[in-house]
């Protein structure tokens, strides 16, 4: 949906739009093969940032609007990398199933994902939040037809990538996550597979 002329007075070209991206692993949250066809990768947004119900289109990917609140993204003066917390409401469907074309809930989905691999709950699945500016909004975004901040292009600040890390709180309400930094090791297991020989076949040996 195209950004009414009236909202347009409420952002400016240096206003940053929160996306997100959630990107699933077949054979982990995804069965082999992909017998369901689902999305390996969700976009979607919030609206917040522009008070905006419909999608919004950056760099010719669509990311639709759910119902989800972030927090904990700001980084401290410490030095220690930011552990945040995404919340999806669960009252209403918010995945597409392609079977079905219905929208399912949080809780709906993660079973689907659990069936792949049990008590998984989407931990690993790689997310990551993109902040463009008004300014690179691709013109589909406005009923005008033209982005009228300037030419659309890649001007964001740089990208944050997380990963799940685990499931913290599920009900009928909402499904909340906490997410760690892709390269914070901190509090994980490493290896987060037991090293065999099978897997690896120099294991215990030395040069």
């Amino acid at each position: 949906m195209a950004i009414p002329f009236a909202e347009l007075n409420k952002i400016n070209p240096s206003h940053i739009i929160e996306l997100f991206e959630l990107e699933l692993t077949v054979g982990t949250h995804i069965a082999t093969g992909n017998p369901l066809g689902l999305p390996t990768t969700y976009r979607f947004h919030a609206g917040a940032n522009l008070n905006s119900f419909g999608e919004i289109i950056f760099q010719s990917n669509s990311y639709q609007r759910v119902a989800v609140q972030t927090q904990g993204f700001e980084r401290k003066s410490t030095g220690v990398l930011p552990r945040p917390l995404i919340t999806f409401s669960n009252l209403g469907g918010i995945v597409q199933n392609p079977s079905t074309s219905l929208l399912v809930t949080m809780s709906d989905f993660l079973a689907i994902v659990n069936e792949v691999t049990p008590h998984n709950d989407l931990i690993d699945a790689k997310l990551t939040r993109k902040m463009p500016l008004a300014s690179a909004l691709d013109n589909a975004n406005f009923s005008s037809g033209s982005n009228p901040f300037g030419t659309p292009s890649s001007d964001r600040l740089r990208d944050e990538v997380f990963v799940i890390d685990r499931k913290s709180i599920e009900n009928r309400q909402i499904v909340q996550f906490e997410l760690t930094a892709a390269h914070d090791l901190e509090n994980r297991l490493i290896p987060q597979r037991t090293v065999t020989r099978d897997l690896f076949p120099a294991a215990g040996t030395f040069i």
